[in-house]
């Protein structure tokens, strides 16, 4: 594994380099404001102590909210990517700045304070000569515990479409590459160590009373101050390029793939910028609100769930009400559907190959007179789909013994450990061809169509009517059969998906 790490650092050293600089990025103004604002907070429940309790309840409330339950909470307020991660790594970062100021300002030795009182010092005077310098050693040993703390869960902020080192851990997840997912938490677990000793250097150099270190501390706090509006200004004027497409991908493997093809051939065909952000958790339920809020232009969808989660419609999906479709989006959405690729990645039910034998399971139906000895794990939005486990289990009148929750990305392994029994499959994944898994029929006809193709938003066609031509290329190009030997490069073979994405191209003469 180390071998494997090593080669995926080597060999993709730009790709985590810029994923290091930007989880840096992201975490370092969360820092800043965290240090800033949960600083002043502390100062002043210090000195108007009756509202310390309330102020240090509240926070500690914010405190236990779940990180994706406040990542969730925030998305339809300020949508997608970075800021939302700022704002959530902020409240987090908050407990630890304000308890600490306070605690270090409250005990301080009342002889001290009332002996600067009789020496005729201010208010101001005793605050900021005596009780932020005494306090200093507290404060800075809950800024090290919040810098480390807030570094590592920056690797969440992925889950919504954020960059850093997450996306690289989760990535590794969806396409059974745990060389990459082992090397971002790495990377990250050095990141805060390197952040812990540059605080450390910092909080020995505050210790230094002489003049020439107080010169140079006043230089380094400089520095630290330049840097750290540099870095915010960057983050605020630098995250939207003028024409660039703006591309998201859900967390599978096929989409990651798509994703990079949509990039190569827009950038050959329009000489437009992209910016791809893949895997945002929560697909479609998280997609679509920022492609109506305009933070995304683009992305590969599937029919029968742009149906039921977008159009909100009932019933079976079937292609012969895709005018209808097509109508509901621009209707609602002023979106089209444009560049379907033609293959269909569909639901299916796969049970374990010793389970089916046991039982004798070939199709739903026979699955229903077991299902309640058998453990069903499926990724989550399944379970709150229209068409999901509910709708699934209503229409086949079966009831699991246990359900599991998981990443897209672990179903196959957690069947091979025999952690689950039953699942539901895509019928292009990868690993399908390769796991020890029987796929039941579904003799009720279940399932709707999912056929791929892309959403976009009618505005940026209007701008950049050159797409319709990527698009047009795009029509066809892909069966499921073709799909499905993709993905299981990627997932098996662990090729990457731009490197997928550009042999593919390559080999339908489309690549320049």
């Amino acid at each position: 594994m180390l071998q494997q790490m090593w080669t995926v650092l080597t060999q993709r050293r730009g790709f985590f380099l810029s994923l290091a600089l930007e989880h840096l990025e992201i975490s370092l103004i969360a820092i800043f404001i965290a240090i800033l604002f949960g600083g002043i907070v502390g100062i002043l429940i210090s000195e108007y102590q009756r509202y310390a309790k309330p102020a240090l309840g509240l926070i500690n409330f914010l405190y236990t909210i779940p990180s994706i339950s406040m990542l969730g909470f925030l998305i339809p307020f300020s949508g997608i990517g970075n800021a939302t991660a700022v704002i959530a790594l902020t409240v987090y970062a908050l407990l630890p700045m304000v308890r600490n100021t306070h605690t270090g300002m409250s005990h301080i030795d009342e002889g001290i304070l009332e002996a600067a009182k009789g020496m005729g010092s201010t208010r101001a005077q005793i605050l900021f000569k005596i009780k932020l310098p005494l306090a200093m050693p507290v404060i800075m040993s809950g800024i090290r515990n919040m810098v480390t703390m807030t570094i590592a869960l920056t690797g969440i902020a992925s889950f919504i479409g954020a960059g850093g080192l997450g996306v690289a851990i989760y990535r590794g997840i969806t396409t059974n590459n745990a060389a990459m997912t082992m090397a971002g938490s790495l990377l990250i677990a050095l990141l805060a160590l390197i952040m812990d000793f540059i605080l450390g250097f910092v909080e020995r150099r505050m210790k230094a009373r002489d003049k020439k270190a107080k010169r140079t501390n006043r230089i380094l706090l400089i520095l630290a101050l330049v840097l750290a509006v540099c870095l915010t200004a960057g983050a605020i004027f630098g995250q939207q390029k003028k024409d660039t497409i703006h591309i998201a991908t859900k967390p599978m493997t096929e989409q990651y793939v798509l994703g990079e093809m949509l990039c190569i051939l827009i950038e050959q065909e329009t000489g437009l910028d992209t910016e791809l952000t893949q895997g945002v958790g929560g697909g479609t339920s998280n997609i679509q609100p920022g492609m109506e809020k305009g933070e995304f232009d683009i992305y590969p969808e599937y029919t029968g769930t742009g149906w039921n989660m977008v159009l909100k419609k009932s019933g079976v999906y079937t292609e012969d009400m895709f005018s209808e479709l097509k109508n509901g989006y621009e209707d609602k959405c002023q979106m089209q559907w444009l560049g379907m690729y033609g293959f269909n990645n569909t639901y299916g039910l796969a049970v374990r190959r010793e389970i089916a034998e046991k039982y004798d399971l070939k199709t739903y139906s026979d699955l229903r007179a077991v299902a309640s000895r058998l453990t069903f794990g499926a990724e989550y939005d399944f379970f709150e789909r229209e068409d999901g486990y509910d709708a699934l289990c209503d229409t086949y009148d079966m009831k699991f013994k246990k359900t599991v929750d998981m990443d897209i990305g672990l179903k196959y392994k957690a069947m091979g450990q025999k952690k689950i029994d039953v699942m539901n499959i895509f019928t292009t994944d990868g690993q399908l061809s390769v796991s020890d898994v029987v796929v039941l029929k579904d003799d009720k006809n279940f399932y709707p169509s999912y056929s791929c193709g892309n959403v976009v938003r009618d505005e940026v066609l209007e701008q950049h009517p050159k797409l319709q031509e990527v698009f047009d290329k795009l029509d066809g190009i892909l069966s499921d059969d073709v799909m499905a030997k993709i993905n299981y490069e990627v997932e098996t073979k662990e090729k990457e998906p731009k490197e997928a994405a550009k042999d593919f191209l390559k080999s339908k003469g489309l690549l320049k």
